[in-house]
């Protein structure tokens, strides 16, 4: 959610354009309005303002599904009045989605099994018997699944330390620095301290052995992360699982592991399915997974899932009969819509294992098209790997001139939009562009965001170094003495610049 501003004594009203046609006045923008307007009006004005948002479909800093077939389109609009909480109201719906604590009821109720969940559970190798339930929930995406999964951590910890008679007042987690925000989130709003495995130059997710060095006993879980959020890699969660292994032998403890999945979960099992990440390695207690993203669903839906019903203490799920009937209920959100859950399970049965491989395959080889066609232009070291989430991070060979930002900003003229940003620490002198390759980034659409990012190099080229609205001077030492260029050398310079960048862009028959 992103906060509100105080408004301007500019910014007091809303003015239509065509809506004049309908409405002479103009609307207060931060106040309700005296009257109704037509809904044609109303329309209109809101229409004419979304204009000037980015394409979704060009937007490539986010990781989230832009484009879904018709067909899934239609159930989702039509269950786009269906409260995803009313279990008793929405049978069906309650069965899409199923958790374990809602199966309890609906496989008494309606004879049937859970799916959802149950799909992704055993996706993700859960250690299930053949008529056992997987046990998890939906949420509206990876930031409160992972809230749920370390809420689930740090109270099984509590209960463990209290039993022993232990202090239970200092719980920490440890991840790499390279984690999502919603991870700072957890620790600052449920009070953990989060115990971060710093980067290094050419390695930009965290270290495995470093991490259980920063094990103790206070700690709740190490969180992985399968496909880092800045340039794609999945960690090593197989070589973690070995280490605190051995660790936990050593001590006593019995540290878990949550795998932070949000963008590997549903590209890992179709991709490299003999990689070991999951329920198969016996420390991992938790997945979550966002179904918004590669699960191919939109905003927002995601997934949690646990190893078994011992992972999820008991005492952390509500129950409520307000509805009709005792629902069980673990969430941060209470209502919200159902069509998401539907999408999802359309998905699920729509693609089957081999759609969504042929999906996921599509998107790498669109990856590696674009990562060859950079590294043809000679001006770009490829930072992200080529196994893991289908994306190309990269960063400008010499930055000296002009830096990724400025390419970024130049992108937004074609309207792509790619993100620069810098590295967590210890790598924060590293800066990055990074293109996330979703289902609907055609290899069309790769060569000509290469086209496109060869022009902005060109022009960038063209003009004086990290030229910004202030005119910045050169200073330059001779015989032990600092000369600054005049402001009118400096003037004289920018304008020759943009001359040439000018008579550049001009073509043959054009007046």
């Amino acid at each position: 959610m992103v906060l509100s501003k105080t408004a301007s004594e500019s910014d007091v009203s809303v003015h239509s354009t065509f809506a004049s046609r309908y409405v002479k006045a103009s609307l207060p923008r931060f106040k309700l309005p005296e009257n109704s307007i037509p809904k044609e009006a109303a329309y209109q004005i809101i229409n004419d303002e979304l204009m000037l948002d980015g394409n979704p479909r060009l937007n490539l800093a986010s990781f989230v599904t832009t484009w879904m077939e018709p067909e899934c389109d239609k159930l989702m609009m039509a269950a786009i009045n269906k409260n995803y909480v009313d279990m008793d109201e929405y049978p069906v719906t309650t069965e899409l989605q199923a958790s374990w604590f809602s199966l309890r009821l609906s496989m008494t109720s309606f004879g049937v099994y859970n799916r959802c969940v149950n799909i992704i559970a055993h996706l993700f190798n859960a250690p299930l018997e053949d008529s056992e339930a997987a046990v998890g929930v939906g949420t509206v995406g990876s930031s409160e699944a992972i809230m749920l999964a370390g809420l689930a951590f740090k109270r099984k910890w509590q209960n463990k330390r209290k039993a022993e008679g232990k202090p239970y007042d200092k719980p920490n987690i440890v991840t790499g620095a390279n984690v999502q925000v919603c991870w700072e989130k957890f620790a600052r709003y449920f009070e953990v301290e989060l115990k971060e495995v710093k980067l290094r130059d050419g390695y930009y997710v965290m270290d495995p052995e470093k991490a259980v060095e920063m094990v103790d006993e206070n700690t709740i879980c190490v969180a992985a992360i399968l496909g880092s959020t800045l340039n794609g890699e999945f960690e090593d969660v197989k070589l973690l699982n070995d280490l605190l292994v051995e660790k936990n032998k050593q001590t006593g403890w019995d540290t878990p592991i949550h795998v932070d999945a949000a963008s590997g979960g549903f590209i890992a099992p179709f991709l490299y399915p003999e990689l070991e990440w999951d329920f198969r390695l016996p420390l991992v207690k938790s997945i979550n997974v966002s179904g918004h993203k590669y699960g191919l669903v939109y905003a927002g839906i995601g997934w949690v899932v646990w190893r078994s019903k011992e992972d999820l203490p008991e005492e952390l799920i509500f129950h409520i009969n307000y509805l009709g009937a005792d629902q069980p209920t673990f969430t941060l959100n209470f209502s919200k819509g159902s069509s998401q859950v539907i999408a999802q399970y359309y998905q699920l049965i729509r693609l089957g294992f081999e759609g969504y491989r042929n999906v996921m395959e599509n998107c790498q080889e669109n990856a590696m098209a674009l990562k060859e066609g950079l590294e043809k232009t000679g001006r770009f070291n490829i930072i992200s790997k080529d196994n893991g989430v289908p994306l190309v991070a990269f960063s400008l060979k010499d930055n000296s001139c002009h830096d990724e930002f400025e390419v970024a900003d130049m992108l937004r003229r074609f309207g792509w939009i790619v993100p620069a940003y810098t590295m967590p620490p210890d790598a924060q002198h590293v800066t990055v562009l990074r293109v996330v390759v979703r289902e609907d980034f055609s290899r069309t659409l790769a060569e000509r965001l290469v086209f496109d990012i060869t022009k902005v190099l060109h022009e960038l080229d063209m003009l004086p170094a990290k030229l910004s609205a202030k005119i910045s001077v050169e200073e330059k030492k001779q015989n032990g003495t600092i000369l600054k260029k005049s402001v009118i050398e400096t003037q004289r310079e920018i304008t020759d610049a943009w001359k040439k960048f000018v008579m550049a862009k001009k073509t043959n028959g054009v007046c």
